[in-house]
């Protein structure tokens, strides 16, 4: 649970920002997809198990939860510190006669387009103030990391290693990839990330791993394949993380091997320029570019700012003219795939926005993993 000073200060810095937008009131959506729970958790304390909620945030007075009738029993009401709670059966009905009543003339939303229930924005697309989205600004109100943060997500960063190299220990060709990725869930489960985790698979045969992303299942791996687990998870304290290295016991194909002679320098490049005033357009350009030289492109945005919820504003990307803010987070994960978009090399790290430089949060060095290695001896 977050100290009322840090409660405080998060509701300070939204508030601001609601006030800059004119805005009367603010709707926070969360529901249990994973990743997209975080908002409600980041302003409420309330964890989501199952179905969605609302926070509503006045400019002035104390916050509500809303509930749908149908969660009533699901998810500790006692755990939040926001202590005013409703269920009303169609959530956006009871916040529009809310607005309505108090004389709301602008509401924004967070989590409008991808998060909110289709049956409560029909409610409030019929109601008289006006619903203006919230993203970005609740987003960047909330991107630069306090102490207690940051602390936080150091405490995810060491579950998050801690958890690849059980994976490590697992890694024997012959098993299946889900049994190569138990031992990490395992770990992460046990100290506290419970169900926000999100970990998925890139692999692939004859070294070298496909392009597109999919949970680990019964395929039983061979000496020569790739494989490229994403591991995406939060401590107790809800701060999501994420991290990636390749494994493979065999030998890796030429096209596998002329990405992995890119990838240092393109990293290197990227951590140098994490640094307070730097735009992140322009961390997007050093990686993009140095794979460029090499013949490669980027499957998708280099990175993102990662919080309290797993995908924030701003974005590491090519039209991405935000200025860095010592102490914002930051997963840099650049996926490199060849010219027919099949084949692809990938990692993740986790950086801290520093004073003149970034700093890379997991103490795991880049390299191919074979499964022999053990964590004291790196």
């Amino acid at each position: 649970m977050p100290s009322q000073p840090e409660i405080d200060r998060r509701y300070k810095n939204i508030r601001a920002a609601m006030e800059r937008e004119g805005l009367d009131a603010l709707i926070v959506c969360g529901n249990q997809y994973a990743g997209f729970e975080g908002a409600v958790f980041y302003l409420s304390g309330f964890e989501i198990v199952h179905r969605y909620v609302y926070v509503v945030l006045p400019l002035q007075g104390e916050p509500t939860l809303v509930f749908p009738r149908e969660a009533r029993w699901i998810g500790d009401k006692v755990k939040p510190w926001v202590k005013d709670h409703v269920w009303p059966d169609i959530p956006g009905q009871w916040i529009r006669e809310r607005g309505q009543e108090r004389g709301w003339k602008r509401v924004g939303v967070y989590g409008m387009n991808f998060i909110m229930a289709v049956r409560d924005f029909r409610e409030l697309a019929n109601a008289t103030f006006e619903l203006v989205p919230f993203d970005f600004q609740f987003d960047m109100a909330r991107a630069v990391k306090s102490d207690e943060e940051l602390a936080e997500v150091r405490d995810a960063m060491d579950i998050i290693t801690d958890g690849f190299w059980a994976l490590v220990g697992a890694y024997e060709p012959g098993k299946t990839e889900a049994e190569i990725m138990a031992p990490a869930v395992e770990r992460f489960f046990a100290r506290g990330a419970g169900p926000r985790m999100m970990n998925i698979l890139l692999s692939g045969t004859h070294g070298e791993a496909e392009a597109s992303f999919k949970v680990p299942g019964h395929r039983v791996v061979a000496t020569d394949d790739l494989l490229l687990y994403s591991l995406e998870i939060t401590g107790a304290g809800g701060y999501w993380v994420e991290f990636s290295r390749p494994l493979i016991r065999g030998k890796l194909s030429a096209r596998t091997q002329a990405m992995a002679d890119a990838y240092p320098e393109a990293l290197e490049a990227a951590r140098k320029l994490m640094r307070d005033g730097e735009l992140a357009t322009n961390v997007h350009r050093a990686v993009s570019e140095t794979f460029a030289k090499h013949g490669f492109a980027l499957g998708h945005l280099s990175g993102h700012s990662i919080g309290a919820t797993m995908i924030e504003h701003p974005a590491i990307g090519a039209k991405s003219e935000v200025q860095l803010q010592e102490n914002m987070i930051f997963s840099l994960h650049p996926q490199v795939v060849d010219k027919d978009g099949k084949v692809c090399l990938y990692t993740q790290d986790t950086y801290r926005i520093g004073k003149t430089e970034g700093e890379c949060l997991a103490d795991v060095p880049w390299k191919f993993f074979t499964g022999k290695e053990r964590r004291s001896e790196n």
